[in-house]
């Protein structure tokens, strides 16, 4: 079955720091752009990091410099180190598979959704 499933997402105060998880399951996902997006309460969906098939990375400017996107072969899993974290974080994070090696903002080039994993900055 092809599946993503994200883990690692919790509470965390201003300043500390998140590892999120994608593990990929049905499929090799170093053959394929990887994004992550988030969504606020109340807010529309935020991209935020991404990983092309051939290793390019992708930020947007409000997490430039504080997260960073990698990827383990091995473990067939996208990481995202989340770093000096802020309360305008918190948010349900989700990985999405891309139709192709190529990270793109046109979600309709996506085809795949994990379920979501919530990060909660507050002190």
């Amino acid at each position: 079955q092809v599946q993503l499933v994200e883990s690692g997402g919790g509470s965390a105060q201003p300043g500390g720091s998140l590892r999120l998880s994608c593990a990929a399951s049905g499929f090799t996902i170093s053959n394929y752009g990887i994004i992550w997006a988030r969504q606020a309460p109340g807010k529309g969906l935020e991209w935020v990091s991404g990983i092309y098939s051939d290793g390019q990375l992708y930020y947007s400017d409000s997490v430039k410099g504080r997260f960073t996107v990698s990827r383990d072969n091995a473990k067939n899993t996208v990481y995202l180190q989340m770093n000096n974290l802020k309360p305008e974080d918190t948010a349900t994070y989700v990985c999405g598979k891309a139709d192709s090696g190529i990270v793109t903002t046109l979600i309709y080039r996506y085809d795949l959704w994990g379920q979501g994993t919530q990060v909660i900055i507050s002190s």
